[in-house]
């Protein structure tokens, strides 16, 4: 492996989030692959990032976008074959970059043979040991268990039949959708099974795991009805942490391999107990990814993470955007707010129309600052694909095409994800903008999609990309080191203070106000958009103190 990928890469890492199908497509089927990938190997080097993140290529009906996993250890064709996994990742060490697959344990497929296998069986029988089955309540046990709710939705139970097509009584959860059985993790065969998973993609070349639904794994005893307490029956129960060590013990096994949680939770004093020194390496700090464009809000976003990772020797991970959320242009625009019809917790609300001119200007500004920013504080930052270009939300995708589990299971009264999914413009013409040489992509591309493209911002030495790489270069050339205990807010302002290996310390401002005020003092080493004498709204400056 390149000598540059060094020990403990992961707690200042710029990581690059990659979601397949919308990538780049080789074969011209619509879908993005892993040859496409490999094709863009460049792309992702000139980027300065120092891994990417995979989401899910496995085997799946892709009936939540590769989600619901059929096998764990096969690469779904519709990707490419298991030589060009093996190529893709090659050419990543080669260019320096390390690689982060999804693991997905709360739930798998349906189409899963141990679910298969289960569904040939008698309910409650011994193969459903795997999952949750559980006899219903009311008269013949055809009421939910409990009035536990799917995050996509309506319940998170589902009745099973007999042979003959009658209601048993005995239901199934799924925290997800219906298609997504989940685990029982009280099951050895189901933490043996996983074991060998990590295994065998740590022995693949793999250098790390996202956990999919890492606080949701396993279920308080007796499927408790939620109330005001905590923790909550079905997140972040205790039993998870027994689970990370046991996982942390395998890639300490190996060189360097890295564990990233995506554990959605509102205490950072509860997120930290994931990454104490004997489990997870990482975790994502959801506050930065939905905090609003307001300087006091993103001080508590960054404050108290920091606080409380700071104390056990954990780095935080930053993020803006990503495959579950509306695209953080979009949502800093301040354009009216779509509200959904449900409390779907993973979501964002997304703009209830086109963005204005105006809008969309503000929004990319916020955008760039809010990156310059993220780059400046102690720890890691994921970076989503098309984050890079500044891409908006894309709102017009006609109901027929839409494929989010989300928008159906809520008949549309939920926007779903899919905005933030369209496949990206390589190039400012052509039927699919330089996705692939065809004319189809899974999800329609808008017609101004080209105005965004790789090709024409190549072209533009202002343009939100050549920022963003300029920004990723500023913060490998600075070398900070160490953490921040200056958060602050004044008048819309936020501030803090990093130092660095050359000993020389660094201010980061931002200007979230609506009034220009004075430029901070010292040399100016990068602006998220040009500074003279005042410092805009909407606008982050690094200086030398």
């Amino acid at each position: 492996m390149n000598a540059a990928l060094n020990q403990q890469w992961w707690r200042d890492a710029v990581v690059y989030q990659i979601y397949p199908r919308s990538f780049a497509d080789s074969n011209d089927d619509g879908e993005g692959d892993l040859a496409g990938i490999t094709s863009r190997i460049d792309y992702l080097r000139k980027l300065g990032i120092d891994a990417v993140w995979l989401n899910p290529c496995y085997l799946s009906p892709m009936r939540d976008g590769g989600y619901d996993v059929a096998d764990y250890r096969r690469i779904d064709p519709r990707f490419g074959s298991e030589a060009d996994f093996d190529a893709f990742v090659n050419a990543c060490h080669s260019a320096g970059i390390r690689v982060i697959m999804d693991i997905v344990p709360n739930h798998c497929s349906s189409e899963h043979v141990w679910f298969r296998e289960a569904l040939s069986s008698p309910a409650g029988s011994e193969p459903w040991r795997r999952f949750h089955c559980v006899r219903g309540r009311g008269d013949g046990g055809h009421e939910p268990p409990n009035q536990w709710q799917s995050v996509f939705s309506g319940p998170a139970w589902t009745e099973l039949s007999n042979a003959d097509g009658t209601a048993s009584g005995w239901w199934y959860l799924h925290l997800f959708d219906p298609s997504q059985p989940d685990l029982n993790w009280d099951c050895d065969d189901v933490r043996a099974e996983f074991d060998d998973i990590i295994r065998h993609w740590f022995d693949r070349g793999v250098d790390g795991l996202r956990i999919d639904v890492a606080t949701g794994m396993v279920k308080a005893p007796g499927y408790p009805e939620p109330d005001d307490s905590w923790p909550h029956p079905h997140w972040d129960q205790d039993g998870v942490h027994d689970i990370f060590r046991r996982w942390r013990s395998i890639a300490d096994e190996y060189d360097d391999r890295v564990l990233v949680a995506e554990a959605i939770l509102g205490f950072p004093d509860r997120l930290a107990r994931y990454l104490r020194p004997d489990e997870l390496h990482m975790a994502f700090n959801f506050s930065s990814l939905t905090s609003p464009w307001d300087a006091t809000s993103f001080v508590d976003a960054i404050t108290w993470p920091l606080f409380h990772n700071d104390s056990i020797g954990a780095p935080t991970t930053w993020l803006l955007e990503n495959h579950d959320i509306a695209r953080v242009v979009s949502r800093f625009s301040g354009a009216p707010l779509r509200q959904p019809e449900e409390n779907i917790t993973i979501l964002d609300h997304v703009p209830a129309r086109a963005l204005t001119d105006a809008e969309l200007e503000r929004g990319t500004a916020r955008s760039r600052a809010a990156l310059l920013m993220s780059l400046a504080l102690p720890g890691s930052f994921y970076l989503y694909a098309g984050g890079e270009l500044g891409l908006p939300e894309v709102l017009e995708i006609a109901d027929d095409y839409r494929d989010d589990p989300v928008w159906h299971r809520t008949a549309g009264g939920t926007t779903g994800r899919d905005g933030c999914r369209v496949p990206l413009p390589w190039t400012e013409d052509g039927a699919t903008f330089g996705f692939n040489v065809g004319e189809k992509t899974w999800l329609p591309q808008p017609a101004w999609w080209g105005r965004w493209s790789v090709e024409r911002q190549e072209l533009d030495a202002h343009s939100c990309l050549a920022f963003t790489r300029a920004a990723i270069a500023a913060r490998h050339a600075v070398r900070f080191v160490g953490s921040t205990t200056d958060v602050t807010a004044h008048d819309g302002v936020l501030t803090f203070t990093r130092d660095t290996a050359d000993a020389v310390r660094v201010r980061c401002t931002v200007n979230m106000g609506e009034n220009a005020v004075p430029l901070p003092a010292g040399e100016v080493i990068i602006a998220s958009t040009p500074v003279a004498d005042a410092l805009p709204p909407d606008v982050c400056v690094w200086t030398y103190t």
